[in-house]
């Protein structure tokens, strides 16, 4: 029973991580051919999730900002993971405290007040 649900946990995060870069890339593709039209970018978005083994289930590009949603299939599982790319903004932009960079969520710490341009960095000491 143990092994059954090692294997089955298993399968899931090997699901769960194909459909992410998956998504990842193809977002990247669509952001990238955006001058192309929505069409022409997400079909270059649904040859690069193809590629991987991965169904593309849905794209959208407004601007040059691609938003898509992967499917990946192992086992019984099947696991949706949705991704975005696109310019970062003005270059030289301060970001807000709680802002975030990337589409999973990851913390951003607001600058060192002595040194605007270098982001703080939480494992080391003597910071505030």
């Amino acid at each position: 029973m143990v092994f059954a649900g090692v294997l089955a946990a298993g399968q899931a995060i090997l699901a769960r991580h194909r459909a992410g870069s998956a998504a990842d890339l193809a977002a990247l593709a669509a952001a990238g051919h955006w001058s192309r039209g929505e069409a022409a970018a997400c079909d270059e978005a649904a040859g690069v999730a193809a590629a991987q083994e991965v169904r593309l289930v849905r794209c959208s590009v407004r601007g040059e900002t691609s938003d898509v949603t992967a499917e990946a299939r192992t086992g019984p599982y099947s696991v949706a993971v949705r991704a975005r790319a696109g310019p970062a903004g003005p270059v030289g932009a301060r970001l807000t405290p709680g802002a975030s960079q990337r589409h999973r969520g990851a913390p951003v710490y607001p600058a060192h007040p002595a040194s605007p341009r270098y982001p703080r960095h939480p494992g080391r000491t003597g910071l505030p």
